[in-house]
């Protein structure tokens, strides 16, 4: 009789705990569902990590797809100098071999781990746990991330109870980081040109508004480079459209190659371009157009077709406030200014306080 009530208590227990967790991973999908923000869902999958696994540290690294290894998203806890910066091949580390295999792993003495101990000797000086927890993120198959705790609070070491818990956060995570994913990406779609991809023109006029708010409010100024491949037309009539094509691609990467991360290139629309740059003169941006300009001329495009073309641009200089009050204005002075350095002979770059000028002249 005695057993049979121990029996029940064991599993009145076990029933409550069972329904604590489903109560705490039904708040946390309602959490991770909440936003679309990748910053704010891996927020909310940290802070709910801290609560499944009391721990010391924790860190979550997410997958570049492109360089195939992965870095370091966010982490918690007293970590070493520089982790943040961290990225990790495929197989490096604890959390390398988590990604690589797909496999969750608990390790409950590290230096004595043949595949980890040179590696935590090399990278975590100072920074040596005793136990490490790390679960791979996965969705549909494949792994998009990695979840590694170091060291319970309690001193003990990590269960494999730990290790169910943290899968079924990550479950629920992985949803969560591929919607946030798939939301970015469609973003970038409305605001990017599919063929070149710079910002479009949606993204243009936005960009414009923001930097004349910005302007009068802070007094400041900005310029505007207007941009037009010189016989464009010939490139498409002698080699067909898909090089024609390739030649703006390569176009738009030496604008990406020349220009801070600050400054926005756009394409405008067939070959022509405009660029925004922020706190800058139109002094300052002469010296831009002129340095593209050459750039450009200088550049031999097509050579992996075998073609080695080269190309020229015409270029049309304007700033705000000097030339125009209002983004509208400041975008038609631009391009106006880039059709004159056309009509002058083209691979030149034309400010629009010269229009006046011409104007006056022709009077």
């Amino acid at each position: 009789m005695t057993d049979l009530r121990q029996k029940n208590i064991e599993l009145r227990n076990t029933m409550k705990q069972l329904k604590k967790e489903l109560s705490f991973f039904i708040n946390v999908s309602k959490a991770l569902t909440s936003t679309l923000e990748l910053d704010k869902v891996l927020d909310i999958i940290m802070e709910n990590v801290q609560k499944l696994v009391r721990s010391e540290r924790w860190t979550l690294f997410l997958l570049d797809g492109e360089r195939n290894d992965i870095y370091v998203a966010v982490t918690k806890g007293k970590q070493p100098e520089g982790l943040q910066e961290m990225r990790l091949k495929m197989g490096e580390g604890v959390a390398g071999w988590v990604a690589e295999k797909g496999k969750s792993l608990i390790i409950r003495d590290v230096l004595d781990d043949r595949r980890f101990s040179g590696f935590f000797k090399n990278k975590g000086k100072g920074f040596i746990p005793n136990y490490v927890l790390c679960v791979p993120i996965i969705d549909k198959k494949k792994t998009i991330g990695v979840l590694e705790v170091a060291d319970k609070k309690d001193g003990a070491p990590f269960t494999n109870k730990d290790m169910e818990l943290l899968l079924k956060l990550v479950d629920q995570a992985a949803i969560a980081i591929e919607r946030s994913n798939l939301y970015q990406r469609m973003a970038n779609l409305a605001i990017t040109d599919d063929l070149t991809k710079l910002f479009n023109l949606r993204y243009l006029y936005r960009a414009l508004d923001i930097e004349v708010k910005r302007c009068r409010r802070y007094s400041s100024t900005f310029s505007v480079i207007f941009l037009d491949v010189d016989s464009f037309k010939l490139v498409n009539d002698r080699h067909g459209h898909l090089y024609g094509s390739k030649t703006l691609v390569e176009v738009a990467r030496i604008l990406v190659s020349v220009l801070r991360d600050v400054d926005i290139i756009a394409r405008y629309g067939g070959d022509e371009f405009v660029i925004v740059l922020p706190h800058t003169s139109v002094e300052m941006a002469l010296k831009i157009a002129d340095r593209i300009k050459r750039d450009i001329s200088n550049y031999l495009f097509l050579r992996e077709d075998g073609l080695s073309l080269r190309i020229t641009a015409s270029f049309g200089v304007a700033g705000y406030p000097d030339h125009a009050k209002d983004e509208i204005e400041l975008l038609r002075l631009s391009d106006q200014a880039m059709y004159m350095a056309k009509s002058l002979g083209k691979n030149r770059v034309v400010l629009a306080s010269e229009l006046s000028v011409t104007s006056d002249s022709r009077r």
